[in-house]
């Protein structure tokens, strides 16, 4: 709810507010912790069959920041292969 405020206080300034909401990606501090059968059975979860990257997560933080997104605030973006669509 945060995100909806901050964007109606903050449009009239030219400021955009939106949220991003990594779902399971795979980095280091995963394969440190969990093997590798862990991590297919929670890959599995997921629509895309596979976990996200942090390159994925960083791709749609920089089109949010980027004048591409010039007319997107007060958002929510789930970026995890459909897991929330399940």
């Amino acid at each position: 709810m945060g995100t909806v405020i901050d964007a109606l206080e903050y449009a009239p300034n030219n400021i955009r507010a939106n949220a991003v909401g990594p779902g399971f990606i795979r980095t280091p501090l995963l394969d440190a912790n969990l093997d590798e059968e862990t991590l297919k059975g929670i890959a599995a979860l997921h629509p895309i069959g596979r976990l996200g990257t942090s390159e994925e997560v960083a791709e749609l933080v920089a089109w949010l920041a980027s004048d591409a997104s010039s007319f997107v605030t007060g958002s929510y973006y789930p970026i995890d292969g459909g897991y929330l669509a399940r």
